[in-house]
């Protein structure tokens, strides 16, 4: 009697085991197959995840938490020499870690073809009209101590000055010089690289230590 119940529990397991891994398929035995496609469709693929630097995740974050208002903005403003960075510093000491910082940099040297100085704001209106006539354009100074004059021209060496003014000088215009608008700076760059909703109100106390700089869009 303990032989066949021996038995018995044998044939019951192999059927078991047969039946579990579908051998009993082909005669109609065999567990109902569970296929949910969408929860395939929804699993991570580890090869497609990219790790970021630190710096670019909190850029990416700011810019998150400023989308119900306007997205955060990279600004920079410079080049600062080390006069200026003192109270540039001291104005910047109470923004958050991270929201701003120095780098080393050189804004090159500019040359003009200049025409000027003028002895009055008329001169300068009615050369301006001239040279619309002509179809030549012009650009405002910003070097003062060139005021009242215009620019016809900036270009980061002289001798591609010189090259203009020398085909400005076929199409009448004679009384052109070529004159350095700046000299080259060495100092350091202001960079605010996630400008948001948060920060914003605090750019206008910031611009009286920016020594006339404009803050623009990073490059």
């Amino acid at each position: 009697m303990l032989r066949l119940a021996l038995l018995i529990l044998l044939f019951a397991n192999a059927a078991y085991f047969a039946w579990s891994q579908r051998l009993l398929a082909p005669w109609g035995f065999a567990p109902a197959q569970q296929s949910e496609p969408h929860r395939l469709a929804q699993q991570i693929k580890p090869q497609t995840l990219t790790v970021l630097p630190a710096e670019e995740a909190r850029r990416l974050e700011a810019n998150g938490a400023g989308s119900n208002g306007k997205p955060a903005e990279c600004l920079q403003a410079g080049v600062f020499d080390e006069a200026q960075l003192a109270s540039l510093r001291q104005a910047l000491g109470a923004w958050p870690a991270g929201s701003w910082g120095l780098e080393p940099s050189v804004e090159p040297a500019r040359w003009i073809v200049y025409m000027g100085k003028y002895l009055t704001a008329e001169n300068v209106a009615r050369k301006k009209g001239e040279l619309r006539q002509i179809g030549i354009s012009f650009e405002t100074l910003s070097n003062p101590s060139l005021e009242p004059g215009l620019s016809l021209g900036g270009f980061a060496t002289q001798a591609a000055a010189a090259q203009q003014l020398e085909a400005l000088a076929e199409r009448g215009v004679r009384t052109a010089k070529v004159v350095q608008e700046r000299p080259e700076v060495r100092g350091q760059l202001l960079k605010l690289p996630a400008v948001d909703d948060g920060l914003r109100p605090r750019l206008e106390d910031l611009r009286p230590v920016l020594g006339g700089k404009n803050l623009r869009p990073c490059r």
